[in-house]
């Protein structure tokens, strides 16, 4: 008797929390499809798979560096939709211009980058942070602020390549950020008036791309600008006090110069 009171008991509580689960299932489930239908993962294949394909056919990066931009960009995409893919096109396409202008005035320099393009290395140093942000506005709340800072991330990086690589075309020295010591152009941690207005215009150029594409709304376009021209800046400083000394290589610099822009824009906001 006491046996089959107790099993009756306990089967409507088993059943009870078998319902519970039901809804949250329900709610998990309904948002994965949200998810895919509003972002379809073939759809990014397809983008990735062409972008790609170009970026590799114009030189802008070598093989690795194509690999690791594939990565990068099915992240942007599926995780921050079309208007993050312009936004990295923007990038792809300064970058690119930006390289090959005067290009024989920085091999005589000898700070020319290869004519095969970016390694998979110095890919992830300028665009992981953005893809990583990209991510995150997927799976986590106040996805407006993770958008803000893949802008902001995308902008510097464009701000701190396009600042480079004018600067050594157009001058032959530069100025210490740290010390304002007059040094060779393409010296770590070296501005000039040159490169430091083309990168402000090349951030500037991609926030607006940003906005334009709906990635932002426009309110928040003087923060990208802003927490770019940040990243953008402190790149110099620690190029200038912890790049010459060994501490860091060019590639950890340009990683935290998109990381601090990110962080800058998400406590502007």
């Amino acid at each position: 008797m006491d046996s089959s009171i107790g099993l009756g008991t306990c089967q409507p509580a088993r059943e009870s929390a078998r319902i519970s689960r039901v809804p949250y299932l329900t709610r998990t489930l309904a948002t994965l499809a949200d998810l895919v239908l509003a972002r379809p993962l073939w759809t990014a294949g397809i983008v990735t798979v062409i972008f790609t394909a170009l970026g590799r056919w114009v030189r802008g990066v070598s093989f690795s560096g194509a690999i690791a931009g594939a990565a990068v960009c099915f992240l942007l995409y599926a995780g921050a939709g079309p208007g993050a893919f312009v936004a990295l096109v923007s990038v792809f396409a300064l970058t690119w211009l930006s390289t090959r202008f005067g290009y024989r005035r920085k091999e005589k320099l000898g700070t020319a980058e290869k004519l095969d393009g970016r390694t998979a290395l110095q890919v992830l140093a300028n665009l992981a942070v953005a893809a990583i942000c990209a991510g995150f506005s997927s799976f986590t709340a106040g996805k407006a602020v993770w958008l803000l800072a893949v802008s902001a991330a995308l902008s510097e990086a464009a701000a701190d390549t396009v600042s480079s690589e004018l600067g050594q075309a157009r001058n032959e020295k530069a100025r210490l950020i740290t010390t304002w010591q007059e040094v060779p152009a393409g010296t770590n941690g070296g501005v000039s008036w040159a490169g430091t207005l083309a990168g402000i215009v090349a951030a500037t150029a991609v926030s607006w791309v940003c906005v334009l594409a709906g990635l932002v709304p426009t309110r928040w376009l003087a923060i990208s600008i802003a927490a770019a021209i940040a990243g953008m800046v402190a790149d110099s400083y620690l190029g200038a006090s912890l790049e010459r000394r060994a501490l860091l290589n060019n590639d950890a610099v340009n990683f935290l110069g998109t990381l601090i822009a990110a962080g800058a824009a998400l406590l502007l906001v």
